[in-house]
């Protein structure tokens, strides 16, 4: 069998070699040659193109030639060129199966007939093997049916009305001119092509695209199989063992369910025929032919259409890695806190290059700094603690001039003998004359308390107490010191908050005014929440301002992984003449005439005193804990004044920017940078795939789209998206 499968295609080539046939290869090399022309490589489509020669014979003898073994390629050697069969008529065109909705998972109908010396077990298991990825079902012959009801059950099995994507049959078969082949259903019982061919019709306008006849002797099914319209049908060409083609079988099927096309798997299971079992079988590979429709694209069997498509989007082995690399460096705090200081710097520089700088709006927060010349005029000293008999001084005249709402940022836990009886007739007298909301500092000890103000001082009647904790990293500052999602009695509010709860109370709200009485009884802080809560109808009292200066459950859940998503930050591209007014403590004593706040009314002038630290020993746990180093937006606006060269940001400063964004009712929510990173890869590999499938000018084009769209949003979106947010 060897030595004739060897003299056969000896002489095959030889004959194919001869000058007569020199010029057909010429013009197949010339066609290969214009397509390889035509391919443009790219990262994602780096395949040698394939040449497909439809071949067509006018004689059966010719059909039984092994074509595809015919060598081109030495005219064509870059190219893979592959010999497919069709019949010489073609009555019938294949439908369009693209332009029609998909029905899922494909679906096979497997017909078993005659096992006269066949054992089909090795055929079911092989088809079975599709059953993840397709429908299978089976129709053959019972011991107890009827010719014609055998007939008629495989007739209206090939014509069901949720069509198929796959005909196999498997058993005996032969050729026959006149009838178009003959299918062995049953021993003794023959189904000719002419007598299915309505039915075949009709499943194909359904769906059939492919026929696999494991059986002998398949060209004339073949070409009537192609002649009525199917896409591809799969023949032995001659008659054939058993066992070889249930081991055709498998590795075919194996390819398909792979989704390899059909031509790939038959190629596939010729090649492990020829490899593989050689010498079991000799000389079979030369058998198996594929027959094609010239006007339909090849079978295979589609994939799920969303595992598919989450299949395409999974990255490559060096995306992955560039993709772990930015989210690992994206979860870092002290990333996150670098991008944003250098974000905000880029929006203040906007801001100063489009005038956009919020003076129309007046300042609403006076800060009082006992900064170093007033600690130097008092004589004061050792500001740690500071003398309190100083603070009393900086309340009355602060009252003198009228402050309704006056904040201390100042622990006054601790007794000062000397001292705290004149700060208490103070607070009190303040009280008295004009009705001055005091909101108080405190902050958390290390016991897990609260550093209150001693009871002699000032009463919780009468004053509030604000937290005046300061979110940030490695003691730089950039987010917003958020309000609890729900309120309780042993945490108090941040400091913050409750000076711009008072500036609303005292100043926005249309309703009955409330005001603080040294002789109450009951708790200031439940009387303003109920007041809130009871006299406005409107507002909830933790969302006075802003929903989001709440804490929300995702920020919450983000705290868990070491993160801070929509944790809203302080926006220092706002210059802070727009925020607040600086005061020296010393200016303020020294000046019984301040223009700075009015006798009686408002009048665009600040609302909000905030009595502060400003020297370098200020600080809770330990000296110069309270000033932080300077925000690169806030030292930028500070270069365009040299006025004040300091290089620090103090705890007050940091107040009365929350003041202001609460005032304002404008937080600014920074996207996670996690949230961009794996948005910009989805986008970026979404880009990739489509630059994948185009051509060199569409390729061009694109990247030349998302080139301007990126500038656009750069220079106009994002950073006037957020100029706006406090113009408006």
């Amino acid at each position: 069998m060897v030595q004739a499968e060897a003299k056969l295609l000896c002489e095959f080539h030889r004959w194919l070699r001869h000058e007569e046939l020199f010029e057909i290869r010429a013009i197949i090399a010339q066609a290969a040659k214009q397509k390889t022309e035509n391919f443009l490589p790219s990262q994602h489509n780096t395949h040698v193109p394939t040449i497909d020669i439809f071949l067509t014979c006018n004689s059966q003898d010719l059909y039984r030639l092994p074509w595809e073994v015919w060598e081109i390629t030495e005219f064509a050697a870059s190219n893979k060129i592959r010999i497919v069969r069709q019949p010489i008529n073609i009555h019938n065109t294949p439908v369009n199966y693209q332009s029609k909705p998909s029905r899922g998972k494909a679906r096979v109908l497997a017909i078993l007939g005659d096992d006269t010396g066949l054992n089909f077990q090795v055929d079911r298991e092989a088809v079975k093997s599709l059953s993840p990825i397709a429908e299978v079902e089976f129709v053959g012959w019972q011991p107890h049916e009827s010719q014609a009801e055998l007939k008629d059950k495989i007739v209206k099995a090939i014509k069901d009305e949720r069509g198929w994507d796959i005909l196999f049959f498997a058993g005996h078969s032969n050729e026959n001119l006149h009838t178009g082949g003959e299918l062995a259903i049953a021993p003794g019982t023959s189904l000719s092509m002419i007598e299915i061919a309505q039915s075949l019709t009709i499943a194909k306008q359904r769906g059939l695209q492919f026929a696999i006849f494991n059986s002998c002797s398949g060209l004339s099914i073949a070409n009537t199989l192609i002649d009525l319209g199917l896409s591809q049908v799969a023949v032995m060409r001659e008659p054939i063992h058993n066992q070889v083609a249930q081991e055709f079988l498998v590795r075919f099927l194996q390819s398909l369910g792979e989704y390899k096309d059909v031509h790939e798997s038959l190629l596939s299971a010729c090649q492990f025929l020829k490899l593989e079992k050689n010498l079991t079988y000799p000389s079979t590979y030369l058998i198996p032919s594929l027959f094609c429709h010239p006007d339909a694209p090849l079978f295979c069997l589609q994939p799920s259409r969303i595992k598919d498509k989450c299949k395409r989007w999974l990255p490559s082995r060096k995306e992955a890695m560039a993709l772990s690399a930015l989210i690992l460096c994206s979860w870092q705090l002290s990333t996150q806190s670098f991008l944003i200081e250098k974000r905000v710097l880029a929006q203040a520089m906007y801001r100063q290059f489009t005038n956009q700088l919020d003076r129309q709006n007046s300042a609403q927060v006076l800060l009082v700094e006992i900064d170093e010349e007033s600690i130097k005029k008092a004589k004061i000293s050792d500001p740690r603690p500071m003398d309190r008999s100083y603070i009393a001084k900086i309340i009355t005249q602060l009252t003198a001039i009228n402050a309704k709402i006056i904040g201390v940022d100042y622990l006054l836990d601790r007794h000062q003998p000397k001292n705290d009886r004149k700060l208490a007739r103070t607070l009190r007298s303040s009280i008295k004359k004009q009705n001055t909301w005091f909101v108080l500092a405190t902050s958390r000890n290390q016991a897990g308390g609260w550093f209150e103000p001693l009871p002699e001082l000032a009463s919780p009647n009468w004053q509030l107490q604000g937290n005046t904790f300061i979110v940030g990293y490695d003691s730089y500052v950039t987010h917003f010191t958020l309000l609890p999602r729900q309120y309780s009695r042993k945490r108090p509010l941040p400091f913050a908050y409750w000076l711009a709860v008072a500036h609303w109370l005292n100043f926005e709200q249309s309703g009955e005014l409330l005001q603080p009485h040294i002789n109450s009884s009951d708790n200031w802080v439940s009387q303003v929440k109920n007041h809130i809560n009871q006299t406005t109808g409107e507002y909830e009292f933790l969302d006075l301002f802003s929903h989001s200066s709440r804490l929300q459950p995702l920020t919450k859940f983000s705290y868990k992984l070491g993160q801070m998503w929509m944790h809203p930050i302080i926006d220092f591209s706002v210059p802070s003449e727009a925020v607040f007014l600086r005061l020296p403590a010393w200016q303020l004593l020294e000046n019984n005439d301040s223009p700075l706040l009015p006798l009686t009314t408002l009048d665009k002038r600040p609302s909000i005193v905030i009595i502060a630290a400003g020297y370098k020993d200020a600080g809770l746990v330990a000296p110069g804990g309270d000033n932080f180093p300077l925000p690169a937006a806030v030292g930028f606006w500070r270069s365009q004044h040299p006025a004040n060269p300091s290089t620090v940001f103090t705890g007050g400063e940091i107040h009365a920017y929350m003041v202001h964004h609460l005032l304002n009712q404008r937080l600014v929510i920074p996207i996670p940078n996690l949230w961009l990173i794996l948005l910009a890869a989805l986008l970026g590999k979404g880009t990739v795939l489509v630059l994948g499938n185009s051509t060199k000018a569409q390729k061009q084009k694109i990247i030349l789209l998302w080139f301007l769209l990126t500038i656009i949003y750069a220079l106009t979106v994002s950073i006037q998206l957020l100029a706006i947010s406090y113009q408006q």
